[in-house]
């Protein structure tokens, strides 16, 4: 009674709140209390993706690879049931995220996978009783995709038979890129450059350090711009003035234009004898090419002295 007379007095005083607004608020929070304890409690799968429900995997050229769709569930309590998913095809979610991202730049968008690069035996997968993951595999054959194009496989939850799905993460755009030995097909594998330029005919040589990026070709092919010609992720632009490094099982490069360049190949430097190579010097080991060419750019002739560099580990490599 004393404490109920505390909170009139302070009521007249201005310095309280009324019995019934102080109930109606305790009562509130413990609705909404009890309202997160149910929905922590409540078991809820997603589709794994990053936030723009893209999953982007990389896939070796040159054989057929296995990539996954995922699931994770959500909830404090073990589930007591299996969760058989179905996922179906909804070339719907590709249109939305092509819009979405790139309004009416067509030459960004996104394409589907052709359906001679992949197979998905079933569309079904289960998250079993008291676990929290399933997948769905999906082989890949990336041979003969374009490292400057953005490949799709668009899946949606159509049916599942227990539990929730969050509805944000009901589908996913799982995205192919490619890679090989030296490079993958992101923009960003970059080589450091130490090199010498000179224009034919000139006597004098300018030293010329920077970086070069590598996108993967084929399974032993890779591209990279022509002498010190600026990189823009273009296509216009590596056709007028990208090349290819092709190495064989002996570690010999041989130069070829990509598209429209001018370059030749010169063989017998001894510092620069086109190769690829390892190289450790004791504390890091290095993927090296040593390159000579000469490419024409305009009515210019250039003659390249080129050692491309890149840092890395075999372990991580090999788990890749």
């Amino acid at each position: 009674m004393k404490r109920i007379y505390m909170i009139n007095k302070n009521r007249r005083k201005g310095l309280g709140i009324a019995l019934p607004v102080f109930l109606l608020f305790i009562t509130a929070t413990c609705d909404r209390d009890e309202v997160f304890e149910r929905e922590q409690y409540k078991n809820v799968f997603a589709l794994i993706s990053e936030s723009d429900n893209v999953s982007r995997k990389f896939h070796k050229l040159g054989e057929e690879s296995v990539g996954y769709v995922a699931a994770s569930l959500g909830g404090t309590n073990p589930t007591t049931k299996d969760i058989v998913v179905d996922l179906v095809e909804d070339q719907s979610l590709l249109d939305d995220f092509n819009k979405t991202n790139y309004d009416t730049d067509i030459s960004k968008y996104g394409k589907p996978l052709p359906e001679s690069k992949y197979d998905i035996d079933t569309y079904r997968f289960t998250i079993p009783a008291g676990e929290i993951s399933g997948r769905l595999p999906i082989r890949i054959r990336p041979d003969g995709l374009s490292p400057d194009t953005a490949y799709f496989i668009s899946l949606r939850v159509d049916s599942h038979s227990a539990y929730e799905v969050n509805p944000e993460k009901s589908f996913v755009l799982y995205r192919i890129r490619t890679k090989n030995y030296w490079a993958q097909a992101d923009g960003n594998t970059n080589y450091s450059m130490r090199a010498k330029l000179r224009v034919q005919g000139s006597a004098s040589e300018l030293e010329m350090p920077g970086t070069k990026v590598m996108h993967p070709i084929t399974q032993n092919k890779v591209r990279i711009m022509a002498g010190n010609e600026t990189y823009e992720s273009d296509v216009n632009v590596f056709n007028r003035f990208a090349i290819v490094l092709e190495i064989d099982e002996d570690h010999k490069v041989t130069i070829t234009p990509y598209n429209n360049v001018e370059v030749t190949q010169v063989d017998g430097d001894p510092d620069f004898p086109n190769i690829f190579k390892i190289e450790d010097d004791g504390f890091k080991t290095y993927k090296t090419f040593l390159l000579r060419y000469d490419y024409k750019s305009g009515n210019t002739i250039y003659e390249m002295k080129e050692e491309l560099r890149l840092e890395f580990s075999e372990d991580e490599d090999e788990n890749e």
